[in-house]
């Protein structure tokens, strides 16, 4: 099967004035080498996720009982929600949910705590014939129990039995969800505990919404084997992932501060969040492994072509020489739009008759490109021949591998995120949770200054 392709052509010089040397990757090789062995004897969790049939069949046995609802609202956040929306956006048409010879579920992901977004997907859905998938390794997750609280107060008010509607994902032995799911007997699915939530889609957290959506789950998986084999080569020039975080790297170490991901394809674009949070939350630390402050990082930032052509690329092409851009092109669409032959007399429409729409985009791709160059400023592409479920578990592996690799050069710890708890236990405290009440009086105490500036 047809794969991914990555050109790292225009990050180089002679092509791109300025650009990277052999030389410049050649002399952090063994750096980078060492990373990559690193990753494979420490085997992090998302490693072995592909080669575990279990993930998919434990999803699979529940296939007759999800697919039975007309409708799936998955209520999670962040690392449990973001895979999920990038694969059903990605893999599904726009139109899925209104679709009348759709035989599966209506797909819904309920990824925050907005009233406004939670109550225009209730009402969308018909409560007697919903599955309500929460996903939440700890059952803590304040965002996606509230929402879950919400759901099961509707199923209860409708005389419906939670059992019949709910399905909890997370963690296989501890966690309040995993408890409840005991005591009440409702139905739980495994979260595997050495997963994190960012590293997750590939487990039940994204699984689940995927085969209730009719995409073929094991074709993730099987991308996703054939690109870890591709990054275990401890060859740099062979393996695309490490190449990659090699790459990022060394631009971050010239001041290329911002990492864009500007995809060329509605359906592709919503990787790029997916993206954001993997390469965000695993590299921006505050400190190193040698618990030494250093706050590094590369932020993300996403983009669509060609609709950010109009808003974004002017700052890429003559602002700041601070990003790296990442293009991303499909080349086959699964949908075409021809342009027909009208205006034949005005000189200014003319050449777009007769042409086709993914044409022009991927033309429009091009052309960015070679501004992007002209400007001196440093690009890559990843090319997708079509959208298909293998060709996503291909990208979504080697994103998570980068990732992993350039933890590995910044000497930080790419599976946690000491910097989102605060937040949290402020939340916490803030909502009155019993055991937050000294944070809770600090907090109040340090927010409510005298000299406000408000206008």
């Amino acid at each position: 099967m047809e794969g991914i392709s990555f050109d790292f052509t225009n990050l180089f010089s002679p092509v791109l004035k300025g650009g990277l040397t052999k030389k410049d990757i050649n002399s952090y090789k063994e750096k980078a080498s060492e990373a990559v062995e690193n990753i494979l004897n420490s085997n992090p969790g998302f490693m072995g996720v592909p080669f575990e049939s279990k993930w998919l069949e434990s999803v699979r046995e529940l296939k007759e009982w999800i697919l039975s609802f007309e409708s799936l609202v998955v209520l999670g956040i962040g690392g449990s929600a973001l895979g999920n929306i990038a694969l059903q956006s990605a893999l599904n048409p726009a139109d899925y949910n209104n679709q009348k010879n759709r035989k599966t579920p209506r797909i819904y992901i309920v990824d925050n705590v907005d009233p406004d977004l939670l109550s225009s997907v209730l009402d969308q859905i018909d409560i007697k014939t919903t599955l309500f998938n929460v996903i939440s390794k700890s059952g803590t997750t304040a965002e996606a129990m509230a929402n879950y609280m919400v759901a099961r107060g509707l199923l209860e008010t409708n005389g419906l039995k939670v059992q019949d509607h709910i399905l909890f994902t997370t963690d296989p032995q501890n966690g309040i969800l995993r408890k409840m799911s005991r005591d009440e007997n409702i139905r739980a699915i495994e979260i595997p505990p050495q997963v994190g939530g960012r590293f997750s889609v590939l487990t039940p957290v994204g699984l689940v919404s995927a085969m209730a959506g009719g995409i073929d789950i094991q074709e993730l998986f099987l991308g996703a084997r054939d690109m870890c084999e591709k990054c275990k080569n401890k060859d740099i020039w062979k393996n695309p992932a490490a190449l990659n975080a090699v790459i990022h790297y060394l631009y971050y170490l010239k001041g290329y501060n911002l990492s864009v991901m500007m995809v060329y394809s509605n359906r592709l674009y919503l990787l790029a969040d997916w993206y954001r949070q993997i390469w965000a939350e695993s590299i921006g630390k505050k400190l190193n492994l040698k618990k030494e402050t250093v706050n590094v990082g590369q932020t993300p930032v996403k983009a669509l072509g060609a609709t950010d052509q109009h808003s974004q690329v002017q700052l890429y092409n003559e602002g700041p020489k601070d990003k790296i851009i990442t293009l991303i092109k499909l080349e086959n669409f699964e949908r075409e739009v021809s342009i027909p032959k009208i205006h034949e007399d005005i000189a200014e429409l003319k050449y777009l008759g007769g042409r086709k729409l993914s044409e022009l985009l991927n033309t429009e791709l091009a052309g960015t490109e070679y501004a992007l160059l002209e400007h001196e400023r440093p690009n890559m592409r990843v090319t997708f021949p079509r959208i298909s479920a293998y060709n996503i578990g291909e990208f979504i592996f080697m994103y998570e591998f980068s990732t992993a690799v350039m933890g590995g050069l910044l000497q930080v710890d790419p599976y946690d995120q000491p910097g989102v708890e605060l937040g949290k236990k402020v939340t916490y405290a803030l909502m009155g949770r019993e055991g937050y009440e000294d944070l809770a009086a600090e907090v109040m105490k340090k927010i409510q200054v005298k000299n406000r500036v408000i206008m």
